[in-house]
């Protein structure tokens, strides 16, 4: 292995949750008076913390989002996830692979802490990761693109950002894992493989994932 720690993205590398959770952004802020598409919740939000959303209405608009935003937003998105999230197929592997060979890893993701763990245990992914694994932008100031929530979770397990490997599925993660110093696979399953410039190394299923990580 050539890496001493790998980090998971959560949203669309370890959960297959955004499908459910862009379609539910999308209904959300049309629903506001803010007409967005799933498609364009997928571009302009996919991977990012909601500050970003917030960040950007107000920029187009010059409108604030309610008080309450987050609040509906996630309630609405965690009783989808109950009804609907499965864990992206073969994931499941690639952890056991992982814990077989005694690589460290663990999953920093833009979501809430809340919403990393609704996610986890309705897939039962909860198995592999123990809180002491589990980073989210909650935890810094900044979240990607920016580098801070990378570098904070591999200062806490330990392990200098150049033996860090990062696996992504979006834009601005792939920024962040660059802007971090580390090396970064990126997953093309939903994001066009043009969209992930800067990523070392690109595959679409999480079998390739696996022979990439030998």
């Amino acid at each position: 292995m050539r890496y001493d720690l790998v980090i998971f993205d959560n949203d669309g590398v370890l959960v297959d949750s955004e499908p459910i959770s862009n379609r539910h952004l999308a209904a959300h802020l049309t629903e506001l008076g803010h007409p967005t598409s799933y498609e364009d919740s997928v571009r302009d939000y996919m991977g990012s913390a909601m500050h970003r959303v917030h960040e950007l209405v107000l920029e187009r608009t010059g409108q604030r989002l309610p008080d309450d935003f987050d609040d509906v937003f996630h309630a609405r998105v965690f009783a989808a996830f109950e009804r609907e999230l499965e864990p992206v197929p073969g994931v499941a592997g690639v952890l056991e692979k992982l814990a077989a060979d005694g690589v460290p890893y663990c999953v920093a993701s833009s979501g809430s802490h809340a919403r990393i763990r609704v996610g986890h245990r309705t897939t039962g992914l909860d198995r592999w990761f123990t809180q002491e694994r589990i980073f989210s932008s909650e935890d810094v100031g900044r979240g990607k693109p920016a580098p801070d929530l990378f570098l904070y979770a591999a200062e806490r397990m330990g392990v200098t950002p150049g033996r860090c490997l990062v696996v992504e599925d979006s834009p601005l993660g792939v920024q962040a894992a660059v802007a971090a110093g580390m090396a970064v696979y990126g997953f093309t399953a939903m994001t066009p493989a043009a969209r992930l410039t800067g990523a070392d190394e690109l595959f679409s299923t999480m079998g390739e994932l696996a022979d990439l990580l030998v």
